[in-house]
C-alpha cells in the first residue's frame, strides 16, 4: 500500500483536515517578463489556482469563504491554509509574511501550505518561511513536473534541475515539508520518463508527491499543440497503470498528496474521462492493492 494524505493528517494532528484554497496575490517570473511573458505551456488563466479564492478579499476573508463552502461536510473543523495559485513566494517577503501570518493566526488552520517556483526562494523569503515553521507546520510546494530538460524547455519551464535540488536541500535544512508536483503525460515523455522523475523525487528528500494527470485546458498553448495534433492524451486505463508504476518506485514513507488532479469543467479540453474523479480515484485505489 502507499502512505496517503488523509492518513498522514490524521497521524499528525489526529483528525481529518480540509484544505482551502487561497491566494496571496502574487503574480508569476514566468509571466511578468522576468523569465518569460506566456506562463507554463499548460498553465491555465487562475495560474493553478482554478480553485482558489478570490484575490481581491484579505486572507481572513478568504478563509471564510472557504469554511462556508465546505461547512457540509466538515466535522472537524480543522484546515491547511493552502496558497495555491500562480508563484506565492514571488512578492515583498514583508507582505507575504503577513498574508501568511495572517491565515495561521486563525484558531482552526492547523498548517500553512505555499505553493511556488524553485526559483523564486531567496534567503529572505526562507528565512521567513523558517519563522513562521516555528508557529506552525510549513509545507512548500515546489513545481517540478518533470527532470527530463527537454520536456522542460517545451512546457517553459524556465528553471534547470540543479535549480530544484537546491531549493529541496535549503528547505529540508530549515526543517520545513517539501512536497513536489509531477505532471504525468507530458507530450514526448515515454512511460520510462515519467518513473524515472517519480524516482528521482522519491530520491531527493522530498516529503510528499503530487501525481498529476496532464489536462488540456483552453486559451493555453498546450491547447493549440493538441488541436493542432502534436500529441495525444494518456487513456484512463494507461494512466492508472503509470500511477500503480510510479507509487511503486516511492519510499514507503512518502506521502502521496495526490493521485491524479481536478481541472475546471469549464476549461478542460481533455481528457475527458478525468472529469468522473470519483470513479478514477476508485480505479487507481484498487490497482494499487496489489502492491
Amino acid at each position: 500500500m502507499y502512505r496517503s494524505l488523509n492518513d498522514y493528517l490524521k497521524e499528525k494532528f489526529g483528525t481529518k483536515v480540509y484544505k482551502i484554497a487561497l491566494s496571496s496575490g502574487c503574480t508569476c517570473p514566468n509571466r511578468d517578463g522576468t523569465i518569460g511573458v506566456g506562463g507554463c505551456i499548460f498553465c491555465g488563466e487562475k495560474g493553478s489556482g482554478d480553485f482558489a479564492q478570490d484575490g481581491t478579499l484579505s486572507i481572513t476573508e478568504q478563509l471564510a469563504r472557504g469554511k462556508e463552502f465546505l461547512s457540509s461536510k466538515i466535522t472537524s473543523g480543522k484546515y491547511i491554509a493552502y496558497f495555491q495559485s500562480f508563484t506565492n513566494t514571488y512578492g515583498p517577503p514583508e507582505l507575504l509574511e503577513q498574508k501568511f501570518t495572517e491565515a495561521m493566526e486563525d484558531k482552526d488552520v492547523v498548517a500553512l501550505s505555499v505553493a511556488t517556483r524553485p526559483d523564486c526562494l531567496p534567503q529572505n523569503i526562507l528565512e521567513m518561511l523558517e519563522r513562521l515553521n516555528r508557529i506552525k507546520p510549513v509545507w512548500v510546494e515546489l513545481g517540478l513536473q518533470t527532470i527530463h530538460e527537454e520536456t522542460a524547455a517545451y512546457i517553459r519551464r524556465g528553471y534547470s534541475l540543479p535549480v530544484f535540488d537546491k531549493a529541496v536541500k535549503e528547505l529540508k535544512n530549515r526543517g520545513i515539508e517539501v512536497v513536489v508536483h509531477v505532471i504525468l503525460g507530458l507530450p514526448g515523455e515515454s512511460r520510462q520518463q515519467m518513473v524515472e522523475t517519480v524516482r528521482y523525487v522519491g530520491n531527493s528528500g522530498a516529503n510528499g508527491i503530487k501525481l498529476q494527470l496532464l489536462h488540456v485546458l483552453k486559451n493555453t498553448d498546450l491547447a493549440r499543440d493538441y488541436a493542432a495534433g502534436r500529441f495525444e492524451v494518456l487513456s484512463r486505463e494507461e494512466y492508472i497503470s503509470i500511477v500503480k508504476e510510479c507509487v511503486a518506485v516511492l519510499p514507503p514513507d512518502m506521502v502521496i498528496h495526490r493521485l491524479t488532479g481536478d481541472g475546471s469543467k469549464r476549461d478542460l479540453i481533455a481528457p475527458l474521462w478525468s472529469t468522473d474523479k470519483k470513479r478514477v480515484l476508485q480505479e487507481i485505489k484498487e490497482a494499487l492493492q496489489s502492491l
